[in-house]
């Protein structure tokens, strides 16, 4: 007999009283996922206007010369109005093109890596004490450091993106998912030890489901780390993209072309970070996690 036939076979009425309570349970789950819904948005927009401020605001405040430093005017002008446009927009957004691609390689190695990796730990607690503090050892090496060694091994190719990507992905997503499958409830894992369960029935009864919201921390501060890794790929190994052509505007003193450049990619990692908050609000209200958003 299960659970929901339950009330109706033992109390009169109970069908329609647990159809009331169904229907009530739904509605809270609307409100709930449009309230999360409401503040993503709400932030979104508070953050693009806090940019914006503060980016005029620096200009003003530092004195920095026009002929150096960019507004929004100049930046929609250089992409909209001057006669140059159409070829500023199709230059500019095509490099965009090229390092969103990248950035998407180096994002889903690292957070692929750093899902397998903890999953391995939450498993083995021997593997971890071993390999932790080793992870944490060349997270400590800079980057640009370690670059050459990598276009070494790998080359000035494809290979190169995904791994100066990933690694700048991999261990802030690491740290953040087995944090969260570590928060799993102590009183689940023990009653599902109690019933037989494995270490394997803990992890995907108990500790996933309730590691999501770490889970979806780890997306978040992951895209801009993409972002940030394809950058410096284009800029020391592969070329191309905004990385690689930031350094040629600059000896040019194409100086809109520059801050044109750098909008293009802050506005791609706010709109992409914000996505991923609506999702995880949305997600995380339906699942009655809205307190852990």
């Amino acid at each position: 007999m299960s659970m929901e036939t339950l009330p109706a076979l033992s109390v009169p009425g109970g069908g329609e009283q647990f159809a009331k309570l169904n229907a009530e349970v739904r509605r809270e789950v609307r409100r709930s996922t449009l309230r999360a819904l409401g503040r993503s948005v709400l932030t979104f927009v508070l953050t693009i206007v806090a940019v914006v401020v503060i980016w005029v605001g620096s200009l003003w405040v530092f004195g920095i010369s026009p002929y150096v430093g960019k507004g929004p005017v100049e930046v929609f002008e250089f992409l909209f109005t001057v006669p140059a446009a159409d070829e500023n927009r199709e230059r500019l957004f095509g490099q965009l093109a090229v390092t969103l691609g990248h950035a998407t390689v180096g994002f889903a190695a690292g957070l692929v890596a750093a899902l397998v990796v903890a999953v391995v730990f939450q498993l083995s607690k021997g593997v971890e004490h071993a390999l932790m503090p080793l992870a944490m050892l060349l997270r400590s090496v800079p980057l640009v450091a370690m670059a050459p060694v990598i276009i070494l091994i790998f080359g000035r190719d494809f290979a190169s993106i995904a791994v100066i990507g990933g690694i700048v992905v991999f261990f802030p997503a690491l740290v953040t998912i087995v944090f969260g499958l570590k928060s799993a409830s102590p009183q689940m894992n023990d009653l599902v030890t109690v019933y037989g369960g494995t270490s394997w029935t803990r992890l995907h009864k108990i500790a996933l489901p309730s590691s999501l919201p770490e889970f979806f921390a780890a997306v978040r501060i992951s895209v801009p780390g993409a972002i940030t890794g394809a950058l410096l790929a284009e800029w020391l190994a592969v070329g191309g993209g905004i990385g690689g052509a930031v350094g040629g505007y600059v000896a040019q003193a194409q100086f809109s072309a520059v801050w044109t450049a750098v909008v293009l990619v802050t506005a791609s990692a706010l709109i992409l970070y914000n996505l991923v908050q609506i999702v995880e609000s949305v997600a995380l209200a339906r699942m009655g996690m809205a307190d852990r958003a």
